[in-house]
């Protein structure tokens, strides 16, 4: 896989001096004092600006645009060049390419797991092993115990809008115990919202937990896998890394560190990897950090008292002068706590549909009709940028496009949501979208949605060959037939075929052709048929009984397809008597 991925997304990092230039410009990029990093400049794979995730995520990437780790990958130059030591320094000797045990394993699974149910994305284990080392360092060096459960929570600042995505709490503090704003939890460093949809059991113990690293990693991966990308293309696989932070010094630094894995690595105990020493919040404006200069000291007194401001006396009587009467101190006011600043959530009273259409679909076909919501003020305002959730509900299959059951999805200027398009599966009926503002609790609104049956519209024989057949034997050919719905091969559809008593009566004839059943005996009805994948159907073998005649066989499918086929049996033709010598014998 390595290789595969190697070739196809090297566009000059493959040498060694492409490598240095794009590690030096990245570096240059996180220096103090970097202004617009992304502006004019790409990654030695080429990597285009950065895209938002508009279609499904959480509040325009996985992880709240939350800080990461910003060391880079060894360079395989013995001596790096010397814009590569500005900003953060670069990571030397072969314990960075040792993975932990565990963790490890758990990118490997995500990778065989995704293999096997959206095997179209071609995801290599080592962009789960990037991301995991630029989000927390490999679990914090493997700090996992044997279950793959972080020792400890791994926590990213809270998302309250100083210096960050404000994000106000979502899940109540479960994950990340913060009750009033969300913060990326794990080793992944999802935030609760994207995990409420993201999330997966990795370890088969019945529950999803951002915490755990095999749980996060296979979510990580159907994060990576939606939206029909293909990781082995370069612009999916750049629009996927976005959608995870949505910054191109991210992107540069994924991708680095996805090429250094794809050059070898192996495994070292859980507990003993290398820990990276620097965020990328780390420099600039130095918000969420420790100061790293000392403590400034405290003032000392003044060593001189103020003068005491005159006192105006009032007089007294006969003479002298009364003092002023004592006033009480006055309290100093408590402190106001800041308020946190309006968001575009805070404002929406309501969520109305916008203008959606009849939602049916045939089982395995998409929805042509797409669900769009809007977010409204108490007046009826619009409201853009707010995050809207869909969530599919009921005893159905389907799913949004990539193959999900949730999909968050920014609201636009006019205040309207689109979710994705919806994908039927195979079980039909009806099932429900429910919407829901992430972060605040407003009237909402539902959608029914209804999958039908397969179907088909029209029936014909794939051979116009006679069927024909003498009393008590078997037809020669077997009947086939292809369905087709709208001009299309109709596959997977429901059919019937009877022989039936004749064309305005349609009950089951009682002599005549027959099929066989498992113990050979007559059967004149077979039920529950399917056309295969080219719209075909094959019918058994077709036996006469001692009743010559035209006999009618009837094949239905659901959606009114119908074809009628003539079956005759009748006796051999009796050979014709040899003709009489001619002549006569001589005399």
């Amino acid at each position: 896989m390595a290789a595969h991925y190697g070739r196809r997304l090297r566009k000059g990092a493959a040498t060694t001096a492409v490598a240095a230039v794009a590690v030096a410009a990245l570096s240059a990029s996180q220096a103090p004092g970097a202004t617009d990093p992304d502006q004019g400049r790409q990654s030695a794979t080429g990597a285009s600006a950065p895209v938002p995730d508009t279609v499904s995520g959480g509040a325009g990437d996985a992880t709240g645009s939350s800080p990461y780790y910003t060391d880079l990958p060894p360079l395989n130059s013995p001596s790096p060049s010397p814009s590569s030591t500005i900003g953060t320094p670069v990571s030397r000797g072969p314990a960075e390419a040792g993975i932990p045990a565990t963790v490890l394993d758990a990118y490997k699974k995500a990778e065989a797991e995704l293999r096997a149910s959206k095997p179209g994305c071609n995801l290599p284990w080592q962009l789960l092993a990037a991301i995991g080392k630029v989000e927390s360092g490999q679990a914090r060096g493997g700090r996992v115990d044997a279950a793959g459960n972080t020792l400890g929570r791994i926590l990213g600042p809270q998302l309250d809008g100083n210096g960050f995505a404000l994000i106000a709490d979502t899940d109540q503090g479960a994950y990340d115990g913060n009750s009033r704003y969300d913060q990326a939890v794990g080793p992944m460093q999802f935030i609760p919202s994207t995990w409420a949809w993201a999330g997966r059991d990795g370890n088969h113990d019945g529950k999803k937990d951002p915490n755990n690293v095999y749980d996060a990693a296979l979510a990580a991966g159907h994060y990576l896998c939606r939206d029909g990308w293909d990781l082995g293309n370069e612009g999916d696989l750049h629009r996927a890394i976005l959608s995870y932070n949505n910054s191109q010094d991210y992107l540069n630094l994924v991708l680095n560190w996805m090429e250094y894995y794809g050059k070898g690595t192996h495994s070292v105990p859980d507990g003993t990897g290398p820990v990276p020493g620097h965020r990328s919040d780390d420099s600039g404006s130095g918000r969420h950090t420790t100061p790293s200069g000392p403590s400034p000291k405290r003032s000392d007194p003044p060593t001189t008292k103020p003068s005491p401001k005159p006192h105006h006396h009032k007089p007294r009587p006969g003479g002298g002068s009364e003092s002023p009467d004592p006033k009480p101190p006055v309290p100093p006011k408590p402190p106001v706590p800041p308020t946190p600043p309006q968001t575009p959530t805070d404002t929406v009273d309501h969520l109305e549909d916008a203008d959606t259409g009849k939602l049916t679909a045939m089982a395995g076909d998409a929805f042509t009709e797409r669900i769009g919501t809007r977010a409204e003020t108490r007046t009826g305002a619009s409201v853009g940028k707010v995050r809207v959730r869909f969530t599919i509900t009921g005893d159905t299959d389907a799913t949004f496009t990539g193959g999900e059951k949730v999909a968050t999805v920014v609201t636009d200027a006019k205040g309207v949501a689109v979710a994705p398009a919806l994908q039927a599966g195979e079980k039909t009926g009806d099932f429900k979208v429910t919407t829901a503002v992430v972060g605040r609790s407003v009237r909402s609104v539902d959608y029914t949605a209804a999958v039908t049956a397969r179907a088909a519209d029209t029936l014909a024989r794939t051979k116009d060959t006679p069927l024909t057949c003498t009393p008590a034997a078997e037809f020669a050919d077997q009947v086939q037939v292809k369905a087709t719905y709208k001009g299309a091969v109709a596959d997977k559809v429901a059919a019937t075929a009877t022989l039936v008593k004749s064309a305005t009566d349609a009950g089951e004839n009682d002599k005549g052709p027959y099929f066989k059943d498992a113990d050979g005996k007559p059967v004149r009805t077979l039920a529950g048929l399917q056309t295969d994948a080219k719209g075909l159907l094959t019918l058994p073998k077709l036996y006469a009984d001692d009743t010559t005649g035209t006999f009618l066989l009837r094949i239905t499918t659901t959606g009114g397809a119908t074809l009628t086929v003539e079956l005759t049996v009748a006796a051999a033709a009796e050979p014709s008597p040899d003709p009489s010598p001619s002549g006569s014998a001589a005399s």
